[in-house]
């Protein structure tokens, strides 16, 4: 039987304010874009085409000034889309934030999101991290637009993850002093991209220079590092105490794990030099802790 001429124009009528409604309020909701830093390509590509090394012990980096300027930048590209946050990926012992990670931490608009240092230095965790990230923001609609500071390869499922839900994805690199440093299969899935060069690094990058107790040939004298050591030890009793002396004393000349990583890891950001397959300063290192913590017995 077909519907009465005037009830069916009544039901399109209001099927068409409905619509109208649902226009307007998703004209009224503005885009949302977030921005994710992998801060070990950042270091590594920002550190070589500036300072010339990827060493992050051989140069500083201003990170609030970098974060800001990365804001600056996006919002001139995503006019009409406000800023969610910025997430900086980073690598960490233990995923325990060292002092310029809780510094970062405390910016605002900035989420710091940790994965595993090996050994070597390496990041663990870091692109599965971005990929979760990405992933859920895109799904639960949180973001329209992702510009993605990285050039790992890995990092191509995190894409794909993203624009699966809608988003679209935007790959921002560091200008290469030779070659390429973004994986091509990574170039190819994104959006767009953007390359910064080094003028817009060089306001937030310098290089340090070498600290007194090195010698000429860049390798700190064995005294050098007991010194550190003992600098260490010092700073580790006045944070623990006697109690916790006396229980490492019986230990002698042995180290706990955790403290001997500990050790290494602050002195080699004091010395600004790897003691990696380095037995000998390792040993001064231990001897100049020792030493000072028995005087103090």
């Amino acid at each position: 039987m077909n519907d009465d001429p005037a009830a069916l124009s009544a039901r399109i009528d209001r099927t068409n304010e409905l619509l109208q409604r649902m226009l307007a309020e998703v004209a009224k909701t503005p885009s949302t874009h977030a921005i994710f830093v992998d801060a070990g390509y950042l270091y590594a590509a920002a550190g070589r085409l500036v300072a010339g090394t990827e060493d992050r012990r051989a140069f500083d980096l201003d990170a609030e000034g970098l974060i800001d300027a990365l804001i600056d930048r996006a919002r001139s590209i995503f006019a009409d889309s406000r800023l969610l946050r910025v997430y900086w990926y980073d690598g960490a012992r233990r995923r325990i934030h060292t002092a310029e990670q809780q510094s970062i931490a405390e910016l605002p608009d900035v989420k710091v999101r940790l994965g595993n240092l090996n050994a070597n230095n390496q990041q663990k965790g870091v692109d599965s991290l971005i990929r979760s990230d990405l992933e859920s923001l895109a799904r639960h609609r949180a973001i329209s637009d992702a510009a993605l500071l990285g050039g790992d390869e890995d990092l191509v499922s995190a894409v794909e993850a993203a624009q699966g839900y809608g988003a679209r994805v935007h790959l921002w690199g560091i200008e290469a002093p030779e070659g390429r440093n973004q994986a091509e299969p990574l170039l190819w899935e994104v959006d767009s991209q953007r390359t910064f060069d080094l003028d817009f690094f060089k306001p937030y990058v310098s290089r340090r220079t070498a600290p007194a107790y090195e010698s000429a040939a860049g390798r700190p004298t064995r005294e050098a590092v007991r010194f550190v050591g003992a600098q260490i030890a010092a700073k580790w009793l006045a944070a623990r105490g006697r109690d916790t002396l006396v229980e490492l004393l019986p230990g002698h000349p042995y180290l706990p794990g955790s403290v001997d990583q500990d050790l290494l890891v602050e002195a080699e950001g004091l010395l600004q030099y790897s003691l990696r397959g380095q037995a000998d300063l390792r040993r001064a290192l231990r001897d100049g802790f020792w030493e000072h913590l028995q005087t103090q017995y």
